[in-house]
C-alpha cells in the first residue's frame, strides 16, 4: 500500500445515535501502513448508562466489562490525536464516522476531518458476488479470522484484514479494468478514486499472471470448453446387498433405509422403461441422492443427460455443490452438471458495452458498472444471478439481460447463454429450476428434447411456477418510470439527446411537439383510468383490516371504453416513437459509438413500453372470468404509486400437460416427486393439478419409524374460539402464548401467521409489553431484509424468534438445534377474500362442487404439512409443534390436518402444562 497510514476503527455503542443519549461501550482502532499493521488499540468505555439486554446480547459485552471503565471525555482527545492525519477506514463509515463526530462534538474535541474508506463500499466492488456484506459473513466467506462478531477489537481486526485482502484482489485485475474502475470512482461515496489510483501506478508495466479475453476493450475471464461426458460400462445396482455395499464404502456411518432403496428402484425402472411416475417422499429417507443415483447410472449408460428441475436456486445450489460431489465420489466417476437458466439470465455484453460508455450515470448504476467490470474478470458463468446489487442496480442489469434470439457474430464468441446450451450437450445432468423447464414450450429449438430422463423434484410447486409464467402484471410506478424515459425534454434527457442529434445528422423525425402532444394526450387518459382504479371504493375493501387492500376488477364497471381509449392512444404514441429508431437506422454509419448507444436505449424503452401496451390488452381488454382471476392491489398509504392489476391463470395443468406431451413423444422417462403429493383421501390432489394421467401410477414412501421420534406435538385447548372472539383479544392471547412458549425454550421459535396484519400487531404487542427484552425479535416484512437475510439474522442469535407469515410456511431448512418450536397461529386456510381464492370459489360453484372440500380445506391441510416439515428436518432434531387454533379439534374438518401429519404423539393439554413441560424439556437440554 503507499504511505498513507490508515485508522480501522470500530465501535460498539448502546444505540444508533449518540445526539439522542447512546454512548460508545468500546473503541477499537488498527493503524495500516505500507500493508501492515503498526499499531493496535483498544477500549472498554463507561456509557454512564445500563447496555440494554438487546445490546449485551448482540456484543456479549455487559455492565461488569465497563464497570471502571473510563468514560469516553477521558479518551476523547486521545482518539483524535490517534486519527489525525490518517485515512479513517470502517464497515459502514455512515454509522462510525457521524456517531465519532458527534462524540467528539460533545466532549467539545475537534472534528477529525480527511479521507475516508468503506469497506462496505469496497468490499461490494471487490468482491462482487458475495451472498452479504454483514463483517461476519464477509469473514466466514474470506477466511478471515473473527472470532467474537461484533466486539470492536475482533470487528476492527477483520476489518482491517478485509481491507488488506481488497487491496491485494485489486492487483490482480487487469490494467484494462483497473482504468475503467478508477475513471468511475470519483462518483463513488468514500474516498476509493485514491485507492485506486495508487493500485494503477503499481499494476503498469507489470506483466500479469492470469490471462483475460477481451470484447471491445473490456476484460474478461475466458471459458473453457467443456470435454465429452464420460461413457461407461456400469451396472445399477439392483440388489439390496448392491446398495449397501456402495453407500457403506462411500459413507462408513451409513444406516440402511428400505424406502430410500425403494425409491431409487421406481427411478431407476421408471427412467429404463422410458415410463412415468409420480412419488411422494417425505424428509428422511435421503430423496435427493436416491434420484440422482439412478439418474447418474442412467446418464453414463446412455451417453446423454437426465435433466433435474427444482424450484429454488438454493435447492439447485445444494445439488451441484453438495449431493453431485457425494455421488461422484460413490461412483468414482467425474459427473459433470450444468446450472441452466432462462437466457435472460445471463449477461449481454454487447449491451453492457454500449451502455457502460454513458455519462450520464447515476451513482447505483455506476456503482453496477463498476461491479461487473470486477465480476467480468471472474465468472464462468455469465449469470447475473451471481452478482450482489442493490435496487437501484437491479434497474441497470434489467437493461443488460441477453434477451436476443439473434447475435452477431462478433457477440456470438462471448454469449454466455449459448456456451450453456453447449455445455448441456457435454453433462451428465442439466440442473434447472422449474420456471425454465416450462419455458421451453415456446422455443423454437427445444433444450429438452434429446435427454435420458427427467426428474421433477418439489413437483408440487410446478403448479405455481406454471401459474406465474402465465400472469400478467399492471406495475403503476413500472409504467410511469418507462414512460418518464421516453418524454422528458430536459436538457441532458434522452429525447433531449436524441433531437439533437437528429440535427446534426439531418435526420427527419416527428417535430418534438408532435411527439409529446400524442404522449400528453396518452397519459391523460391513463392517468384518468389509474385514479380511479386506485381511488374505487368496492363495499368488500372496507371489510380488509390493515393497509393493502384488494378487489376483484370486474367490481369496477363500466370502464371498457377507457382501457380501450388507453390502448388506442398508446399504440398511436408507439408508432411516432417507433419511427424515430427507424429513421435513424440509415444513418448508423455516421455516428460514433455513444450516439449508436443513445440510438440503442430509446429503442429498450420503446420496446418496454410496447411489451406494457400488451399487457394492458391482456389484463382489461380479454377478461375471461372462467380462466383467470383478475384484481386491483393498492396500499393505501400511497396512491396512486402503490397501484398494481394482477392477471393470474386458475388452471395451470393445461401448460404442464404441453410441455410433457413432447417429452412422451421422444419417449422420455419421467419422475414427478414432492413430500407432498396427496392430501388425505386425495390420494392423486397434486397429480390432478399437474394434469397427470389417471394411468400414472402414484407411490407413496414412508419415512423411517424412527424419524420423528424428537417431535412433540401439542393443541393449546384453553385458547379462546377464534370465531368468537374480537381479533384484539384473539392476538392478546396468541402474545401470551408466544412469550410464556419463548421463556420456557430459550428462543429459537418460528411463529407462523396466515395474516400479516395479525403478525404485525402480535409482534408489537410483544414488543410493547418489554416481556421479551433479553430476546432479538425478527418478523417478515417489518425488520427489514429478504427471507434469506431474516434466517442469518435468526441464526446469529440464541436467544431468537422469528414471526413470518406465507413464504416461511415451506422452502426454508433450520437444522439441528436451530429451531425448538414453531408455533401456529391460525389453522393455515386462505383468506376467502383472496382474489385468487374467490375466483376459484366460483368457478367451483358453478360447476356445482363445493370451494370448501375441494379447495380451502387440502390447500390448507397441504400448507400445514409443510409448516411441520419446518421443524424436524434430520432424525436427530428435537421440538415441538404447537397449534393455537382450537378449530383443530373443535370442527369436524380438524382431524384431516392431524391425520395429514407425521405418527407423532399429540398432547391435547392448557397453556401453562405445556409450558411446564417444555421448561422441563429444555433445562435438561441445556
Amino acid at each position: 500500500m503507499d504511505t498513507k497510514t490508515y485508522a480501522v476503527v470500530d465501535l460498539e455503542t448502546t444505540g444508533h445515535s449518540s445526539a439522542k443519549g447512546d454512548r460508545i461501550i468500546q473503541i477499537a482502532i488498527v493503524l495500516i501502513k505500507n500493508g501492515k499493521i503498526e499499531q493496535r488499540y483498544m477500549r472498554f468505555v463507561d456509557p454512564c448508562q445500563k447496555i440494554p439486554p438487546f445490546i449485551r446480547e448482540l456484543t456479549n459485552i455487559n455492565d461488569e466489562d465497563v464497570e471502571g471503565a473510563p468514560t469516553f471525555e477521558e479518551i476523547a482527545e486521545e482518539v483524535r490525536q490517534l486519527l489525525e492525519g490518517t485515512v479513517f477506514v470502517a464497515h459502514n463509515t455512515a454509522f462510525d464516522l457521524p456517531f465519532l463526530q458527534s462524540e467528539f462534538k460533545r466532549c467539545q474535541v475537534g472534528e477529525w476531518s480527511g479521507n475516508q474508506i468503506d469497506t462496505v463500499e469496497l468490499s461490494k466492488i471487490v468482491f462482487p458476488s458475495l451472498a452479504s456484506y454483514r463483517l461476519q459473513d464477509i469473514a466466514e466467506e474470506l477466511g478471515i479470522q473473527l472470532p467474537s462478531a461484533h466486539r470492536a477489537d475482533d470487528d476492527a481486526e477483520a476489518t482491517s484484514e478485509l481491507l488488506l485482502q481488497c487491496y491485494e484482489k485489486l492487483h490482480t485485475l487487469p490494467l484494462e479494468t483497473l482504468e475503467l474502475l478508477h475513471k468511475r470512482s470519483f462518483k463513488l461515496k468514500s474516498d476509493l478514486a485514491s485507492l485506486f489510483y495508487t493500485v494503477l501506478k503499481n499494476v503498469r508495466g507489470k506483466r500479469q499472471r492470469i490471462q483475460y479475453s477481451k470484447f471491445r476493450g473490456i476484460p474478461f475471464k475466458p471459458v473453457t470448453p467443456t470435454s465429452s461426458i464420460q461413457y461407461g460400462d456400469v451396472s445399477y445396482p439392483t440388489q439390496e446387498v448392491q446398495k449397501t455395499k456402495l453407500f457403506k464404502e462411500a459413507f462408513p456411518n451409513f444406516e440402511k433405509r428400505s424406502s430410500q432403496f425403494a425409491f431409487m428402484d421406481t427411478v431407476w425402472r421408471t427412467l429404463t422403461e422410458k415410463s412415468e411416475v409420480a412419488a411422494e417422499v417425505p424428509t428422511g429417507i435421503g430423496k435427493t441422492i436416491a434420484y440422482l443415483l439412478p439418474a447418474a447410472f442412467r446418464s453414463i449408460e446412455q451417453g446423454k443427460p437426465v435433466v433435474i428441475s427444482t424450484y429454488t436456486n438454493y435447492l439447485v445450489d445444494k445439488i451441484v455443490v453438495s449431493e453431485l460431489e457425494k455421488i461422484s465420489n460413490m461412483l468414482n466417476i467425474t459427473l459433470k452438471a450444468t446450472v441452466l437458466k432462462g437466457r435472460e439470465h445471463y449477461i449481454s455484453l454487447g449491451k453492457f458495452e454500449e451502455l457502460h460508455t454513458l455519462t450520464d450515470q447515476s451513482y447505483d448504476e455506476t456503482f453496477s458498472i463498476m461491479q461487473i467490470l470486477v465480476w467480468l474478470t471472474e465468472t464462468t458463468t455469465g449469470d447475473l444471478g451471481e452478482l450482489t446489487v442493490s435496487g437501484g442496480g437491479q434497474l441497470f442489469i434489467d437493461r443488460i439481460r441477453n434477451r436476443s434470439v439473434s447475435v452477431s457474430n462478433e457477440e456470438r464468441e462471448v454469449d454466455y447463454y449459448r456456451q450453456h446450451l453447449q455445455a448441456c450437450e457435454n453433462s451428465n445432468f442439466i440442473i434447472t429450476n422449474h420456471a425454465m423447464l416450462l419455458s421451453d414450450i415456446n422455443r423454437t429449438e427445444p433444450i429438452f428434447d434429446n435427454i435420458a430422463g427427467l426428474v421433477v423434484d418439489e413437483a408440487h410447486q410446478l403448479v405455481h411456477t406454471a401459474a406465474r409464467l402465465s400472469e400478467t402484471v399492471f406495475s403503476y410506478t413500472t409504467w410511469k418510470y418507462i414512460m418518464g424515459q421516453l418524454t422528458s425534454t430536459a436538457e441532458g434527457q434522452l429525447l433531449s439527446e436524441i433531437m439533437t442529434l437528429a440535427d446534426r445528422l439531418g435526420v427527419s423525425i416527428p417535430k418534438i411537439e408532435t411527439i409529446m402532444s400524442s404522449f400528453e394526450q396518452f397519459t391523460t387518459v391513463f392517468d384518468e383510468v389509474a385514479n380511479q382504479l386506485a381511488y374505487f371504493v368496492p363495499s368488500t375493501i372496507k371489510k380488509q383490516v390493515g393497509h393493502r387492500k384488494t378487489f376483484a376488477l370486474n367490481e369496477l364497471q363500466n370502464m371498457r371504453k377507457q382501457y380501450e381509449k388507453v390502448s388506442t392512444l398508446m399504440f398511436e404514441y408507439l408508432d411516432f416513437a417507433e419511427s424515430i429508431e427507424r429513421r435513424f437506422a440509415i444513418h448508423t454509419s455516421n455516428m460514433t459509438k455513444s450516439e449508436c448507444a443513445l440510438i440503442a436505449e430509446w429503442s429498450y424503452w420503446v420496446r418496454e413500453l410496447k411489451i406494457k401496451a400488451g399487457e394492458w390488452v391482456e389484463l382489461f381488454l380479454e377478461h375471461d372470468p372462467q380462466k383467470y382471476a383478475i384484481w386491483i392491489e393498492r396500499d393505501q398509504r400511497s396512491l396512486p404509486s402503490s397501484l398494481m392489476a394482477i392477471r393470474h391463470p386458475l388452471d395451470s395443468s393445461a401448460t404442464i400437460q404441453k410441455f410433457t406431451e413432447r417429452l412422451k413423444v421422444n419417449r422420455t422417462g419421467i419422475i414427478w416427486t414432492s413430500g407432498t403429493l396427496a392430501i388425505g383421501q386425495r390420494t392423486r390432489y397434486i397429480p390432478t393439478q399437474l394434469g397427470l394421467d389417471e394411468t400414472v401410477p402414484l407411490e407413496v414412501f414412508e419415512a423411517p419409524t424412527d424419524f420423528y421420534n424428537g417431535a412433540e406435538m401439542y393443541i393449546v385447548n384453553n385458547m379462546p374460539d377464534i370465531q368468537q372472539v374480537s381479533q384484539s383479544d384473539y392476538i392478546e392471547e396468541v402474545a401470551n402464548a408466544v412469550i410464556q412458549t419463548t421463556m420456557a425454550t430459550g428462543g429459537r421459535l418460528f411463529v407462523l401467521f396466515t395474516s400479516r396484519d395479525m403478525m404485525k400487531k402480535t409482534y408489537e404487542l410483544i414488543i410493547d409489553s418489554e416481556q421479551l427484552e433479553e430476546y432479538a425479535l425478527f418478523a417478515q416484512g417489518i425488520s427489514g431484509g429478504s427471507r434469506m437475510k431474516l434466517l442469518k439474522s435468526f441464526h446469529q442469535f440464541n436467544q431468537s424468534v422469528l414471526f413470518g407469515t406465507s413464504s416461511f410456511w415451506e422452502g426454508v431448512d433450520v437444522p439441528g438445534d436451530a429451531l425448538s418450536a414453531v408455533i401456529v397461529v391460525r389453522l393455515p386456510f386462505t383468506s376467502p377474500e383472496d382474489p385468487i381464492f374467490k375466483a376459484n370459489a366460483e368457478k367451483l360453484t358453478a360447476e356445482g362442487k363445493n370451494p370448501f372440500t375441494e379447495y380451502a380445506l387440502p390447500e390448507a391441510v397441504m400448507r400445514m404439512r409443510q409448516g411441520f416439515g419446518r421443524l424436524i428436518r434430520s432424525s436427530s432434531d428435537k421440538g415441538a409443534f404447537i397449534i393455537l387454533d382450537r378449530r383443530i379439534e373443535a370442527k369436524s374438518y380438524g382431524k384431516h390436518f392431524i391425520d395429514a401429519l407425521p405418527n407423532v404423539h399429540v398432547k391435547k393439554v392448557p397453556l401453562e402444562v405445556m409450558v411446564y413441560e417444555l421448561e422441563n424439556c429444555y433445562n435438561k437440554r441445556r
